[in-house]
């Protein structure tokens, strides 16, 4: 019993400490690299599972390190806004909400040696019974306190259907640099719901979270069926396709790989030049939406055979003085920082950037924003319209016939309760 409630103590403690704090997925500790979270049946699937099914969501992440620790993780409920919600353990787990990490292995033929580890969700002993926004944190067992990583997932009961699509006809002009949704929500098993004030309906473009947008009135009802149109939120930059490169071999060049070799410790991949397109016309590309899989041409098991490389970035682009510009994907989990801020080169006139990456097939996009300025608020125009922010304008531009997925879920706040339920999750 003593040992219990100390568990629980710690546990509550580091729950508590999340509060206000970032809840984005994100790595903090710098050894830590390729944090990932996949539907093991469907690699292009939204980091989702339905509440009392058996889907599965698998989290990989690598430490470069000689030898592996004793890591553990535990899950947080949060409300639509994924700020932590009022629920204590019991109220949305079952079982422990402590759980050691056992699946790990070492690199094998790598330059770079590394730590490999894996966690299946749910695991029996910590199974979800309550639906909702749920982030995973990663500590050492040492330092409950101290998270290392944390990562996004979702709960949904699968009762409300979403039915909808993105138009180039807009309210703010027809099919120019804009996208805008319109959806409708049925809710035949909510009775007694107040539309207007108990359902929230959140948006974000292609998994990307300085995308979010979070509604709480529809534009009208009826009977059970919830309809959004014409509303300022549902206008999104519509953004560009995003760029491609892959590095599967040390042994030829990939996919927008210009050139690549060795470098003292390990393999050194300069990826060609790119050039805006803001100005350019679109071109049709089938790309990942921003996801990257790890792969190695060789490798029987590529999470474990994937070496890290140093990839170079060029862009060629005159000074564009007062902006950042950064290098954006899954990879980067909308980080905006020094490892992925592109530096001028004065001399080559371009930017640079050196992101050490494990190997595999990548999406990227080049964005820019108000220098010294957090790219999570709202800035001024012309880098803003309507207040929607929007980094793409400058290079890579905004085609109204961009392939862009949209992740839509409804949530459910009933009179007196202390936490959202997720109702229903699709990607458009």
């Amino acid at each position: 019993m003593v040992r219990f409630t100390a568990i629980l103590l710690l546990v509550l403690t580091g729950v508590l400490n999340t509060l206000g704090a970032d809840t984005s997925t994100r790595i903090f500790a710098p050894s830590f690299r390729t944090l990932k979270i996949t539907n093991p049946d469907n690699f292009m699937a939204p980091p989702v599972i339905r509440l009392n099914s058996n889907d599965q969501l698998i989290v990989t992440f690598d430490e470069i390190s000689e030898d592996y620790r004793q890591l553990q993780y535990r899950l947080v409920h949060c409300n639509a806004d994924w700020q932590p919600s009022r629920l204590v353990e019991s109220e949305y787990l079952e079982g422990f909400n402590v759980a050691d990490i056992e699946d790990f292995a070492f690199s094998e033929n790598t330059f770079v040696h590394f730590v490999n580890y894996r966690i299946l969700l749910p695991e029996p002993g910590m199974q979800p019974f309550v639906s909702g926004n749920y982030l995973l944190q990663v500590f050492d067992r040492d330092n409950v306190d101290d998270t290392l990583l944390q990562v996004r997932f979702m709960v949904s009961e699968d009762t409300a259907m979403i039915k909808g699509g993105a138009t180039g006809r807009t309210d703010l002009g027809f099919n120019a640099e804009w996208q805008q949704l319109e959806l409708s929500v049925d809710l035949p098993q909510l009775k007694g719901a107040n539309p207007y004030q108990d359902i929230i309906l959140s948006l974000m473009q292609n998994g990307s979270e300085i995308t979010t947008r979070q509604l709480s009135r529809p534009q009208r009802v009826e009977g059970e069926t919830l309809f959004y149109e014409h509303l300022p939120e549902l206008i999104f930059p519509a953004g560009n396709e995003y760029r491609r490169f892959e590095s599967v071999s040390n042994s030829f060049n990939g996919m927008n790989v210009d050139s690549l070799r060795y470098g003292g410790s390990n393999y050194h991949v300069w990826l060609k030049p790119d050039s805006p397109r803001a100005l350019r016309n679109y071109e049709f590309d089938s790309t990942q939406h921003g996801r990257f899989l790890v792969r190695e041409y060789n490798a029987s098991d590529s999470d474990l055979g994937a070496d890290y490389i140093t990839v170079n970035f060029t862009l060629d682009l005159p000074e564009q003085r007062g902006m950042d510009i950064y290098v954006d994907g899954e990879m980067t989990h909308n980080s905006f920082t020094l490892a992925n801020r592109m530096t001028y080169d004065p001399e080559a006139r371009c930017y640079r950037l050196t992101m050490p990456l494990k190997q595999g097939a990548y999406n990227y996009r080049y964005l820019a924003f108000p220098a010294n300025n957090d790219p999570l608020a709202k800035t001024s125009a012309p880098f803003t319209t309507n207040g929607l922010l929007n980094p793409t304008a400058i290079v890579e531009g905004n085609k109204y016939e961009t392939n862009n997925e949209y992740w839509t879920g409804v949530y459910y706040r009933a009179p007196g309760s202390r936490a959202d339920r997720l109702l229903g999750f699709r990607q458009l």
